[in-house]
């Protein structure tokens, strides 16, 4: 099971980071029409509404990803303090709650969405019109992403009701650890109240 999970994990690992490409794209899109608006004088009606497909890729894309690096935001004032039981239960029931009916709905209702553009070749209505409906067809495919990594995540609590202890997660970029840094160059906290008690109040001020 947990290589399974594991899995699961790679699979929106890669599936986020392959779309995000889309801000190297729209970086350079919005620095070729800067040039060609400002320096050749020759702006072009469709870019605004790339831009925004873009983006909208982006935005759609990262939150498989974010839900397997545990990196949505939570209110953990109390929730950190709890066992991992605790935490697991929580965590279950939100997702039943909320997360399973809302990312369903939203991978349904974007599917038909996604199918009716299609069906009318759906285009922006600018003089430079673009074809919509391909940038449509993101909102069900980053649900279904979106779903089978929180399935994962209701599994891992269910494990971790039964267990007492969270499964492991696929590593990745992640915030800065100050005690695994301070193992890293060396440095106790000793070193630190040493250093900080040499310096000036003139020195501490930055002055």
């Amino acid at each position: 099971m947990q290589k399974l999970l594991l899995t699961v994990d790679a699979i929106s690992t890669w599936f986020g980071k392959a779309c995000a490409w889309s801000v190297v794209a729209l970086t350079l899109l919005i620095s070729w029409e800067v040039f060609s608006r400002y320096v050749l004088n020759d702006p072009h009606a469709w870019v605004l509404d790339a831009q925004i497909m873009l983006y909208g890729v982006l935005f759609m894309t990262a939150g498989a990803y974010t839900l397997a690096k545990n990196g949505h935001v939570r209110g953990d004032v109390l929730y950190g303090f709890f066992r991992p039981r605790t935490q697991a239960t929580i965590d279950l029931t939100l997702y039943v709650l909320f997360f399973l009916p809302g990312i369903v709905a939203l991978t349904w209702a974007g599917w038909t969405f996604a199918n009716e553009s299609l069906a009318i070749r759906e285009q922006t209505f600018n003089a430079d019109p673009l074809p919509v409906y391909p940038f449509k067809f993101f909102v069900p495919i980053a649900g279904a992403f979106l779903l089978l990594q929180g399935i994962a995540e209701i599994i891992r609590c269910v494990i971790c009701i039964r267990t007492g202890a969270w499964p492991s997660k696929e590593e990745d970029v992640e915030e800065v650890d100050v005690d695994k840094l301070k193992e890293m160059v060396h440095v106790k906290d000793a070193d630190i109240e040493a250093l900080d008690k040499s310096l000036t109040p003139q020195q501490k001020g930055g002055q």
